[in-house]
């Protein structure tokens, strides 16, 4: 059917001769935005790594052992910044406890909380005005939270959410967040 509608057109162009100046494309205006898309998709950052041993700056190493019913030997510490992981050690080489810091994007925040608590797990908010989720897995628990633009994660070699949940909210009010 196009073409039956296009020979016509054409005949009529090779009718005009010669002297016709096919027309040139208009360019758009400058001052045109591109359609507004919304912003790139937000990703969660990789997972904090153990790098370099230190103290927590924002949580006591004896609030830790007393909260998660275990000795700390050694703690270790990410390289993010501006708050650092924190990886609390039950021996040489197990990790008993495990408390990741993220303040940025809220939107990145929310899916670090949910990554770590994901649909289906208990919700969690606590302390006041912060939300999210725990969850019991074969490994511990992990408690986690989110408040406008940061979240905190906490993994715990424990059973007892509520080792988890004291420890998160010692961290934020150490974070002061």
């Amino acid at each position: 059917m196009k073409r039956a509608l296009l020979l016509p057109l054409l005949g009529l162009l090779a009718a005009c001769g010669p002297d016709v100046v096919p027309s040139k494309p208009v360019p758009a205006p400058q001052n045109q935005q591109a359609p507004a898309t919304t912003s790139a998709a937000a990703t969660v950052p990789p997972a904090p790594q153990p790098e370099k041993n230190g103290t927590c700056p924002y949580l006591a190493t004896a609030f830790v052992a007393q909260a998660n019913g275990q000795l700390v030997p050694s703690v270790k510490l990410s390289t993010d910044e501006p708050h650092p992981a924190c990886f609390f050690y039950a021996n040489a080489t197990e990790i008993q406890l495990t408390v990741r810091v993220y303040v940025g994007d809220e939107k990145v925040a929310k899916l670090i909380v949910n990554e770590a608590a994901p649909d289906g797990s208990q919700p969690a908010n606590s302390p006041t005005g912060w939300t999210g989720g725990y969850v019991n897995n074969n490994s511990g628990v992990v408690y986690a939270v989110a408040k406008s633009d940061a979240a905190v994660v906490v993994s715990s070699n424990q059973k007892q959410s509520i080792k988890a949940r004291r420890i998160a909210e010692e961290a934020i009010k150490g974070l002061k967040l």
